[in-house]
């Protein structure tokens, strides 16, 4: 699974223009470090794996600035 961790260019996250989605990318740093995979989303809780920390843990969307998008 760690092979979907990719060359990511970061933006800022606007989860009121543009929900979060399963499958994207977020960090809380604008350098990408570290960063999350969504695996779900609900009522403003994802669900989210590392690529350094594979176990999924919650938290909340508000803590995430940065959303990747494909370099």
């Amino acid at each position: 699974m760690a092979s979907s961790f990719r060359a990511i260019d970061w933006v800022l996250l606007d989860y009121a223009a543009a929900p979060v989605n399963v499958g994207d990318f977020l960090s809380v740093d604008a350098g990408g470090m570290p960063i999350y995979q969504v695996t779900a989303v609900a009522d403003g809780v994802v669900s989210l794996r590392g690529e350094r920390h594979p176990p999924v843990q919650v938290r909340s969307l508000e803590s995430f600035r940065w959303r990747g998008v494909a370099a």
